[in-house]
């Protein structure tokens, strides 16, 4: 039993590719050929009598293209001299759907049986012609009408087969016939009158398995544009994978919850005879396909197949008069089912306070009517709540019957989608836990079945996708690292890191695909301009799972973004610190909105650089150590200008160098003024349980109150006016023998900063360079600090603090 569908009969060089594959097929068995329409044909015919019910004469636009399209078929598949019987039979059929859509037009009516009528030719027509084809190929079939052979009720649209009726009819008609080869068209049948019904949408599959099913046929191989089942809809997914085997119980839930491959109704006729169903790729025959039967091999994977359903509404009856009243649930149910409205789910909490079920949008607002008159009585005396809707609702499903013999799938599920963001709305699982179903919202369906999909299939490798804001010289040294680095992180950390975006100050670049770190700038230097707001809209609206934004600026404006990020569930990772050394009240909503919508905020570079400061702190306080004091040289930049002037050089030329090296920060006076390592000793308190702000930091300053005003080179001017200051501090200190350094400390809750002498036997003398360090005195470190030290300042080794913080986020 073979089923081409509509892709695969969609043209004249499909159409070849079909009598190719069947040609083999016949050679070992007698055959029967079921097929669709033409690619899209139904849709034209539906559409064409939707127009003219609306009264709109564009319908005979749609009909010629039917027309054009079926008489181009002939021409191209059959011989001249063969062509006019099957051009005159297209010419009647087309004549015949003309004349329906007039009488439609003038009657304004487009009823489900007049659906039914119009939209039966475009299988009836596209058999036939097959059936034609195989004929000019010599080989000899037997065309028949299914409505000869399946008997419906009058459900127009959406019949039900009569199958005692039917399995007779086909076992008499077969059992009658000798040909090698029999050609059906698929989704038509009759009702008990003889008038035309059809099977619903994908019935074609359907005609299939009624006649396998009535013939015992050995097995069933429905043809289609992909190699199978997949392990999700790889639309949604580029990951998406062939499933080798499944059971019929997995591929029905898979086709319910959406997957479009397979017809839902399609499986009950062959499960019931145990007859295997193959799904197979018409363009690429020599795959191997899917296989469904009774009892699929285990495939190392506990879940089967994710699957979705969108356009789904919840509907929820409440009320407190509810509870502890039978009848409830049948009288809602007796509702929705009175009006043909299909319930896709239902949930009930336990309290019998509330029942929620999932419907066809669609049919939502009629679902409100019909259940609020149901419960009219109840309503008005207020033991319940008019019914509640809830739209632009998708259901996703994890399938697959080895779940239930594994606990913590649920688990599993619902930590991966509360990981990302992705709210859950309501959950059903049957006893035989076959499927897992949580309703969420439409626009969160990608990324839940791309983060299902990497927590069920793709065990091996986990997604990052970057978007990074700040393209100087820490930014370019990131993406150069991240560059460097990419297969190491696959190979040895199964991390697939992916910018997805860049943005500086001039230009922003979104490429979803990801962009090429060897031509980035060529590329963000030809992209649009820069839009901050449009940006981060752009971030969330393309709700990548495992999305991280990194702010490598010291922009206000950026930082102020951070908020609107974490409650989307975008961890940030800021090498900013405007963000950590704000108001304590936004540090700590920061802070708590990271926990609550399960995002990362990491700021390890404000402090160190690249050294773990901050990681060594967290990891102190949460293993339950308390730290009482912290002495620190927190500036790189300070401490590369100390140790280098000897007051033979201008203090303001060893600046300058220092800027040109590029430790300091973009104004020179944040370093020099002591104020971004006030910054830096408050984050390390508030990490360590303060709650400190800025102005109660002392700051003991060496700088002369003129260098401060004015601009950057009114600074440096200035600086040099006041060298004879300089060489003072300098003198000072080396004629005591010590070294000048800008220390931060922290002492049971009180903060400074300022310049000290520091005497050879302390543990700050032997720093060199523009390193940095931190000693922590705590409860298990009281006498002897633990000490944190190295570089702390420079492109390279912040662009690796920032890059340690993303696999923080990624590994978290």
């Amino acid at each position: 039993m073979l089923k081409f569908g509509g892709t695969s009969v969609a043209n004249a060089e499909n159409i070849a590719k079909v009598v190719t594959i069947v040609k083999k097929k016949i050679q070992r068995d007698k055959t029967v050929l079921v097929v669709s329409a033409l690619g899209g044909v139904t849709d034209l015919l539906l559409e064409a009598a939707s127009l003219a019910a609306e009264g709109k004469e564009s319908f005979n636009e749609k009909l010629a293209i039917i027309e054009q399209r079926h008489l181009e078929a002939v021409k191209d598949l059959i011989p001249l001299a063969q062509q006019s019987q099957l051009l005159s039979l297209v010419k009647k059929a087309c004549n015949e759907i003309e004349d329906i859509c007039n009488g439609i037009f003038l009657l304004g009516e487009l009823t489900p049986r007049s659906k039914d009528r119009i939209s039966f030719y475009g299988e009836w027509i596209s058999s036939q012609i097959i059936a034609a084809k195989f004929k000019t190929e010599g080989i000899d079939n037997v065309w028949k009408d299914c409505r000869d052979l399946i008997v419906t009720d009058s459900n127009f649209s959406a019949a039900e087969v009569d199958f005692e009726a039917t399995n007779k009819k086909i076992k008499d008609f077969f059992s009658s016939q000798v040909a090698s080869l029999f050609v059906l068209p698929g989704f038509i049948a009759s009702d008990k009158n003889g008038i035309t019904t059809t099977l619903g949408r994908g019935g074609s599959d359907y005609t299939a398995a009624i006649l396998a099913s009535a013939l015992y046929a050995a097995n069933l191989e429905i043809w289609t544009d992909v190699s199978g089942m997949m392990t999700a809809d790889p639309r949604l997914t580029n990951n998406a994978r062939i499933i080798p085997r499944i059971s019929y119980q997995e591929a029905m839930e898979l086709s319910h919850f959406g997957a479009k491959v397979i017809y839902p109704p399609t499986i009950q006729p062959v499960m019931s005879q145990g007859i295997p169903v193959w799904i197979k790729n018409t363009f690429s025959p020599e795959d191997e396909g899917t296989l469904i039967e009774s009892s699929a091999s285990k495939n190392g994977n506990i879940v089967r197949g994710i699957s979705s359903i969108n356009n789904i509404a919840l509907i929820s009856l409440e009320g407190s008069g509810m509870v502890g009243i039978p009848g409830f649930s049948k009288r809602l149910f007796e509702a929705l089912s009175n009006e043909k409205i299909n319930v896709i789910l239902i949930t009930q909490s336990t309290s019998e306070h509330s029942i929620c079920v999932g419907v066809d949008a669609l049919l939502a607002d009629k679902a409100k009517l019909v259940v609020d008159a149901a419960f009219a009585n109840e309503i008005a005396l207020e033991k319940v709540e008019p019914l509640k809707i809830e739209e632009d609702l998708s259901i996703v499903a994890l399938v697959g019957e080895n779940m239930k013999s594994h606990p913590g799938i649920s688990g599993r599920m619902f930590s991966a989608m509360g990981r990302n963001g992705i709210n859950v709305r309501a959950i059903a699982q049957g006893s035989s836990e076959k499927n897992i179903s949580a309703v969420i919202s439409t626009k969160d369906v990608r990324k839940a079945i791309n983060v299902l999909h990497e927590e069920f299939f793709e065990t091996t490798y986990k997604q990052l996708n970057l978007f990074i804001v700040g393209t100087g010289n820490v930014g370019a040294k990131l993406i150069g690292q991240l560059k460097q680095q990419q297969k190491f992180l696959q190979e040895q950390m199964k991390l697939v890191v992916r910018v997805i975006g860049v943005s500086n100050s001039r230009k922003m670049l979104i490429d979803e695909e990801s962009i090429d770190l060897a031509k980035w700038k060529e590329k963000l230097e030809a992209s649009t301009p820069a839009n901050l707001q449009q940006f981060v809209d752009e971030i969330i609206s393309r709700n990548l799972r495992n999305s991280v934004f990194v702010d490598i600026t010291a922009s206000d404006k950026v930082a102020a973004t951070y908020e609107q990020l974490l409650k989307k569930s975008i961890s940030v990772v800021a090498c900013n610190k405007i963000a950590a050394s704000s108001a304590f009240s936004n540090y700590k909503m920061l802070r708590d909105l990271a926990r609550e919508f399960n995002s990362h905020f990491l700021f390890e570079t404000n402090v160190g650089a690249g050294l773990p400061v901050i990681a060594t702190l967290n990891d102190l306080v949460r293993s339950g150590d308390k730290v009482h004091r912290m002495q620190a040289v927190l500036s790189g930049t300070l401490n590369f200008v100390f140790n280098n002037y000897d007051g033979t050089r201008k203090f303001a030329d060893v600046v300058k160098q220092a800027q040109d090296e590029g430790y300091t920060e973009p104004d020179p006076r944040l370093d020099l003024s002591g104020t971004d390592v006030m910054r830096k000793i408050m984050i390390l308190a508030r990490e360590a349980g303060e709650q400190i702000e800025m102005d109660q930091i002392a700051n003991n300053s060496f700088m002369p109150a003129a260098c401060m005003k004015g601009s950057v080179d009114d600074f440096y001017r200035e600086m040099a006016k006041e060298e004879a200051h300089f060489k003072k501090l300098f003198s000072e200190a080396h004629s005591k023998g010590t070294k000048l350094k800008f220390v931060a400390s922290y002492n049971e809750g009180k903060a400074t900063v300022g310049l000290q002498h520091i005497d050879p036997k302390h543990d700050l003398y032997n720093l060199y360079g523009k390193d940095n360090v931190v000693l922590f005195y705590t409860d298990r470190y009281s006498e002897q600090p633990l000490v944190v030290k190295g570089a702390g300042a420079g492109a390279d080794v912040t662009a690796s603090g920032v890059f340690a913080d993303i696999i923080r986020a990624a590994r978290m």
